[in-house]
């Protein structure tokens, strides 16, 4: 596998990603956003919480194990998912997201690339925005989050909505990523999105065989010489399977250790499905890796 060109610079810290209601500092430790997926076709925990009762004893589970934002999706972006029109999306999120602001004491962030659907939920409460398009499919999305003052990531992905799996190549993922990100950076801050709300994702997994991810991961530090903390989403994904051949129920070894590197190299968000085990995983490796921001396994966050 080619290796990306190597990077010396370093993540630029002190660092901070600003959302609606707070504020994630580094040097610090790494943040954990959980998934919940009201959905009823996701690849991992398809209908399980599509309910708002059931969508709010998840959130509540994920923030007693030691989630620090929880990202709601009504979107499935499995590898063979329908794109949803904006109203049946909404249709998903809009019944459960009163509740979960109001009941859960963490940022909600809402999974979406519709400005319709981001709109609408920032005017529920949410704190940021999690575009898996990049401003790629609706970049009047940028102008929601602006006005809202919330946080926004941005992930690296191409053909959304329909091709956002089909197969990609690449001259070099690690540069490539990274440039497309700084440009739609710029982008997002042309519409008002100030720099500080802003946080940067690979997108592993999407436009991106098993081995591009890899490489997209071992680009992370000039992905984070872009000055914005990388945000990674790794639990559960297709490539560890293609890697390891393990189905989705088995895949909870390879992910945490694809979050320790990512640690190591870099990121300071994790998005998973495993909260309690991602916790635990990144609080260990920070009291290795980097004892004065540690917060001990077991130990209050």
């Amino acid at each position: 596998m080619p290796q990306p060109e190597h990077v010396t610079e370093l993540p630029r810290e002190p660092l901070t990603f600003r959302h609606r209601t707070g504020v994630w500092e580094w040097p610090g430790r790494a943040r954990v956003v959980g998934i919940l997926n009201l959905t009823p076709d996701s690849f991992s925990d398809g209908g399980r919480h599509a309910a708002p009762e059931a969508a709010l004893a998840r959130a509540e589970a994920m923030a007693a194990e030691g989630a620090d934002a929880i990202d709601v999706g009504g979107q499935s972006t499995r590898p063979g998912a329908t794109a949803l029109g904006a109203e049946e999306e909404w249709d998903r999120v809009g019944p459960s997201l009163p509740s979960l602001v109001k009941r859960i004491p963490l940022p909600i962030s809402i999974d979406t690339y519709s400005a319709l659907v981001a709109r609408r939920a920032l005017d529920a409460g949410a704190s940021m925005v999690n575009d898996v398009s990049g401003l790629g499919v609706e970049p009047e999305l940028a102008d929601a989050v602006a006005r809202s003052g919330a946080g926004l990531v941005l992930m690296h992905s191409l053909g959304a909505p329909d091709r956002i799996h089909a197969p990609r190549e690449y001259q070099d993922v690690a540069r490539d990523v990274s440039a497309f990100l700084a440009e739609r950076m710029r982008l997002a801050e042309s519409r008002g999105v100030p720099r500080e709300r802003l946080a940067l994702d690979p997108g592993i997994g999407f436009s991106k065989r098993a081995e591009q991810s890899l490489e997209a991961l071992h680009g992370i530090p000039r992905l984070a010489s872009l000055g914005r903390p990388v945000y990674v989403g790794l639990s559960r994904k297709s490539f560890l399977g293609a890697l390891t051949g393990d189905p989705v129920e088995g895949r909870l070894a390879a992910g945490l250790g694809a979050t320790v590197a990512a640690l190591a190299l870099g990121a300071r968000i994790f998005r998973t499905h495993d909260v309690r085990e991602t916790v635990a995983a990144l609080r260990l490796a920070e009291s290795i890796l980097a004892p004065a921001d540690a917060v001990a396994p077991g130990a209050p966050a």
